[in-house]
């Protein structure tokens, strides 16, 4: 079979009895050369357990194992003659495919599976945790020791500086306390424990001095003794006479020198006056006394024979700057060095205390172990008895201790028995500098290249093959788009991705375009339009607001089914229409545009999978169980309660909670047990979750609530499907919770307000539907349009604490770069480089996202020149290439395109009742409510409730709660057989209140006589409605009515409303009817009416204390609700 030369040089770089190193170009299909190479070691008769594939995800390691999985599973399945196709594909040569051979690859997908804890494809992290299990004690881990994730470090991290900045070493804590601010502490925390290597062990603090040139013996007090010689005070108060406070040019040195402490002065205070009498850092001579420049020609005149001492006093200033830039850093870094001694041991012990072990452990202890003398040989002998390929994913993303591990397990290869054997060992690494992206996990791309001469060195110390290739053909990209690529990498955004960047399209007749929309300026600051908006709440006028509005009106247009792009389908290129799930949109960063973009999709009633990741906390659904859990903790927690009342988990509408909240005494919880008949259903859920919260852990609490109470059910009908990713994660933080403490309710409500939570939604169960994600969580994915819209000029963000780690030296914690000795700033200088070097590999990954059509748009700022964006960089390259001017969005951009790309489809476009859009009134805001009036019960219109002659009888509170139990035993037990009545009446009137034997039954009894009347029989049929709500606007009153009717009874010409009145004296005809009564039965009647219009409308009141029905007339009622509208 005859190979193309993208195949050919996969082939090539998948030969199983060659060591390789291969740097392939993104979308080169690295991922099937692992796949080919690994099934061709399998072929070879390769143990599978002798076979090491690490890779940089959990993500990659599954998807390479399925791929391999799918492939093995294919070959036990297939006819002699397409399994030999199959393995000539493979570069297996006629000769070499025999009967024997194809018999073996049918057995090879068996032989995977059966294989003793299955292939080792996988993390390096999973790797060295299942060796560190295996070797517990030569590690020096706890054996079943528990991997933390990164928020149970920094919760540990935080309750371990509490103990000592209690006592433990307060010293150190405030000498690092000292140069920090706001939630700095936190970030050095984090900046020490990914910097371990720079402080095991603490440098000491003379050492730390020497090394920024500090003389041992000088003090902070020598500097300032041959600075200050005690006549300066004086002389820069002359000069600060002479300066005009009011100056642009010397107002501020005039109120340096006034403030100046000149009776007991710093080294700090030092830096406040050299920048009155020295050059800054951008002058043409920096750092320089101002002699012969100091004020302006006048004002050195005005000094006279002050002069000359003040220009000696300068010289000093000169002199001393440098001394004191050092002695500052010194002290800074020696400060970090003390607290590092203090609080990693403690923190080390924190975690041998509960068998912990964060992921630097993992990588730190298997390195340990790998090096320790006279262990490791025995470690790597019984890692099923040896390795003999290891294959590496991603390489440009290792960290340096990785790759001590990597050549550590490779070092037998080339040295010792291992180099001797017959079997064949080989090494196979796989990266892409142009990818290296993650260096804030510690990724490092100069190690790429390092570790190629290192392992190339070391095998041809052995005469063992080795080679070096490229994948330079893209299966992913058009033309257009690659070309655009490589002029963009071969001008300044070229920095930072190796020479000579090259791609071909495979695919070079693949229709492709690339669009550059017009650029949006910066919105002009003004005042909000309402101030009543929150702070973080955009105009509608500013550009990110409107860029995210064109991203929405762009994605419309594209999915009317009319604009086409090609796809394969079925291993051959196939046009369609372009769908939701087409469509990827990639930020550098998840800041306000983000955001933005997101809300303007869903606000066009597109399709969208959401953000990325996910604040867990931050979630609707997800704030909803908090404030229930929080509730359960603490009944008294009126705010959580109001919160849950609220939510979609109990239903209730703002005019419900503020009729129970206002009036009311005591806490709300109360005041809900007491009104517990008017809703039943609410406070015998929260009781049956208060029942159980001592007793549950967080998990099975959380379990109840969503499946037994249908919580799950309604929060998604209310929220969508969305709700779903924080629901699972709450549930998932449950489980970690209860792994790392012991659980209980109180503690996990903690846990989950202690720090923000944010979990990676996994971007393949998006479906068709537009992803929005950062060009960080996109790697490794591909869309066939991707839209860039952050290509604006990136503004620096707060870095926060910053440490450096420089050759042979002790980890820095430098001071500003304006004020850090020189070899420093050098430091800082390079590690800004790097950044940008590394904002231009974002650039690449970015761009190579995108298959057929790439757009590019930017809002706000652009910087004077081109290269200080990525718009101005792309639009420059794109000019060049010969882009072509093109009407968008009524301006003007740019298309660089090739092919047809209006040609028809071969599948037949989506309809649009395929794709339903909200109707327009949907997307129109609603208009502004004014101030909402409470809304009245019907049962508070005032009048009296009962007659005179009962006053004698029970307490009226005693009253209230008897009705509300009659109330409950005639709403549930209708609904079951008469011969359990009995056994259930208990359970129902607990939902109430205790009640002993005696009173449960004499209202069994009461209710049961009702019940079982004969003439009350339709009232309680089934096809009657129980515990009616209602709400409606009462024209008589003039307000907004909310009720419950008890029983409500629909017929084709008439409704009867029904209301149960436990009264203990019942009056002996509708004369005697309390006025309270009548209004109540007044206000259904009024509220029913606009609801069954045409038919009469009836109420009645049913008086349980002798079983009889009560007809109303019609105008009776309607009479007294009158006069309580006068009243």
């Amino acid at each position: 079979m005859r190979l193309d030369d993208a195949s050919r040089a996969q082939v090539l770089a998948a030969d199983p009895g060659t060591s390789t190193w291969l740097s392939a170009n993104a979308g080169s299909g690295k991922t099937r050369v692992l796949t080919d190479r690994v099934a061709r070691l399998l072929l070879d008769e390769v143990p599978p357990e002798r076979i090491l594939c690490l890779t940089y995800t959990k993500a990659a390691a599954s998807e390479m194992q399925n791929r391999l999985f799918r492939r093995l599973g294919g070959w036990a399945m297939m006819p002699d003659d397409d399994l030999a196709r199959a393995l000539a594909d493979l570069g297996l040569t006629a000769e070499r495919v025999t009967p024997v051979l194809l018999s073996r690859a049918r057995t090879l997908f068996a032989r995977a599976i059966e294989t003793p804890g299955g292939l080792k494809i996988q993390t390096i992290h999973s790797f060295c945790g299942g060796v560190l299990r295996r070797f517990p004690l030569e590690a020096g881990v706890s054996p079943g020791f528990t991997e933390m994730d990164e928020r149970a470090q920094l919760l540990l991290a935080e309750d371990v500086l509490a103990d000592l900045a209690e006592g433990g070493d307060i010293p150190a804590v405030d000498g690092v306390a000292r140069y920090l601010s706001g939630d700095d502490m936190a970030g050095l925390v984090r900046g020490l424990l990914a910097h371990r290597d720079g402080v095991e062990p603490p440098r000491e603090s003379d050492k730390i001095f020497a090394w920024f040139g500090v003389d041992p013996g000088l003090s902070a007090a020598d500097i300032l003794r041959e600075t200050f010689l005690g006549d300066e005070k004086p002389l820069c108060d002359r000069l600060a006479g002479l300066l005009d406070p009011k100056s642009r040019a010397h107002g501020k040195s005039h109120r340096v020198l006034s403030g100046f402490d000149w009776a007991a002065p710093d080294l700090e205070d030092l830096a406040q006056i050299e920048e009155v009498f020295l050059t800054g850092s951008g002058a043409n001579t920096p750092d320089a006394a101002k002699i012969g420049s100091i004020g302006n020609a006048q004002i050195r005149a005005a000094l006279g024979a002050d002069l000359p001492p003040l220009e000696a006093f300068m010289l000093r200033l000169e002199a001393a700057r440098p001394r004191r830039r050092a002695m500052l850093s010194a002290q800074k870094t020696a400060a970090l060095h003390r607290f590092a001694a203090a609080f990693l041991p403690a923190y080390d012990a924190a975690k041998q205390a509960r068998g912990w072990l964060d992921f630097d452990d993992l990588i730190r202890r298997m390195r340990t172990l790998l090096m320790a003398p006279g262990v490791a040989q025995w470690v790597l002998f019984r890692l099923d008895g040896g390795i003999d390929h290891i294959l590496v994913d991603e390489a440009q993303d290792t960290a340096p201790a990785q790759w001590q591990i990597i050549a550590k397990l490779a070092e037998e290869f080339a040295s010792g028995e291992g180099a001797r054997a017959d079997t064949a060992r080989t090494v196979f690494v796989v990266g892409d500098k142009k990818q290296s992206i993650y260096s804030f996990q510690g990724a490092d791309p100069s190690g790429f290249d390092r570790m190629r001469d290192h392992f190339a060195d070391r095998l041809a110390q052995i005469d063992a093959p080795f080679q070096s290739r490229e994948l330079i053909y893209s299966f992913r990209s058009a033309a257009p788009i690659l070309a655009l690529v490589d002029h963009v990498a071969g001008g300044a955004a070229g920095a930072g991705l190796g020479p000579d960047v090259g791609h071909r399209a495979f695919k070079s007749a693949l229709p492709g375009r690339v669009d550059i929309w017009p650029h949006i300026p910066k919105s002009d600051t003004t005042e909000p339009s309402n101030w009543e908006n929150p702070v973080d709440l955009l105009e509608e006028d500013h550009h990110h607001v409107r860029l995210a509005r064109r991203v929405a009106e762009a994605i419309g247009s594209m999915l009317d089914g009319k604009t086409m792009i090609e796809v394969e389908k079925d291993g051959k290129p196939s046009r369609r229409a372009a769908r939701a799930g087409d469509i990827l949109i990639l930020v550098q960063r998840r800041s306000d545009l983000f955001h933005e973009v997101i809300a303007a999709i869903k606000a066009a009633g597109l399709p969208i999978a959401g953000a990325d990741r996910m604040r867990v906390a931050a979630e609707l659904a997800v704030k909803d169980l908090i404030a229930l859990m929080a509730f359960l903790a603490t009944p008294e927690d009126d705010l959580s309660l109001a919160a849950v009342l609220r939510s979609p988990i109990l239903g209730w509408s703002e005019a419900d909670l503020y009729g129970l909240a206002n009036p009311r005494e005591g806490f709300l919880w109360r005041a809900l047990q007491t009104r517990a008949a008017e809703f039943p259903q609410t406070v015998a859920l929260l009781e049956d979750l208060r029942d159980h919260a001592d007793f549950l852990r967080p998990y099975d609490l959380l379990e109840r609530v969503l499946i037994r109470h249908d919580a799950r059910r309604n929060l998604l009908a209310r929220l969508g499907g969305e709700a779903e990713d924080g629901i699972d994660a709450m549930l998932g933080q449950a489980l970690a919770y209860e792994r790392m403490d012991v659980p209980s309710l109180t503690g996990f409500v903690g846990w989950l307000q202690a720090d923000d939570v944010t979990i990676k939604r996994d971007p393949g169960s998006a479906g068709n539907q537009i992803r929005v994600m950062s060009i960080h969580g996109a790697k490794g994915l591909e869309s066939p349009i991707v839209i860039l819209p952050d290509c604006a000029q990136r503004r620096a963000g707060n870095r926060g604490v910053t440490l450096l780690e420089p050759e042979n030296g002790p980890l820095i914690w430098p001071l500003t770069k304006t004020d850090a000795p020189a070899k420093v700033r050098a430091a800082l200088d390079g590690m800004a480089e790097a950044e940008a070097e590394e904002r231009n590999r974002l650039l690449y990954v970015a761009m190579t996202r995108a298959e057929s059509w790439l757009i590019v748009a930017a809002a706000g700022e652009l910087g004077k020149t081109a290269a200080q964006s990525w718009y101005g960089t792309i639009r420059e390259s794109a000019e060049a290439l010969g882009a072509e001017r093109h009407p968008m969005f009524g301006e003007t951009g740019l298309r660089l395109e090739t092919g047809d790309w209006m040609s028809p489809g071969d599948e037949t476009p989506p309809s649009d009742a395929a794709r339903p859009r909200l109707p327009g009134w949907a997307l129109t805001p609603v208009a502004e409510e004014g101030r909402m009036q409470a809304a009245r019960s019907p049962s508070d219109l005032g009048g009296a409730k009962a007659l005179p002659s009962e006053a004698a009888g029970l307490a009226e509170e005693a009253a209230k709660r008897r009705g509300r139990l009659i109330h409950l035993l005639l709403e549930y037990l209708p609904g079951l057989p008469q011969a359990g009545w009995l056994a259930a009446s208990p359970g129902i009137l607990a939902m109430e209140d205790a009640v002993d034997e005696v009173e449960a039954s004499a209202l069994l009894e009461e209710a049961a006589r009702v019940l079982n009347a004969p003439g009350l029989a339709a009232v309680f049929a089934d096809d009657a409605l129980a515990e009616v709500a209602l709400t409606a606007w009462s024209d008589t009153l003039s307000v907004q009515m909310m009720g419950v009717i008890d029983r409500l009874i629909i017929r084709e010409d008439r409704v009867l409303a029904v209301d149960f009145k436990s009264n203990a004296v019942v009056p002996a005809d509708t004369a005697e009817v309390p006025e309270g009564l009548l209004r109540q039965m007044g206000a259904y009647a009024e509220m029913l009416a606009p609801l069954y219009p045409g038919r009469r409308i009836d109420t009645a009141i049913l008086w349980t204390r002798n079983a009889t029905l009560m007809p109303l007339a019609h105008g009776s009622v309607m009479a007294a609700l009158q006069r309580a509208a006068t009243a």
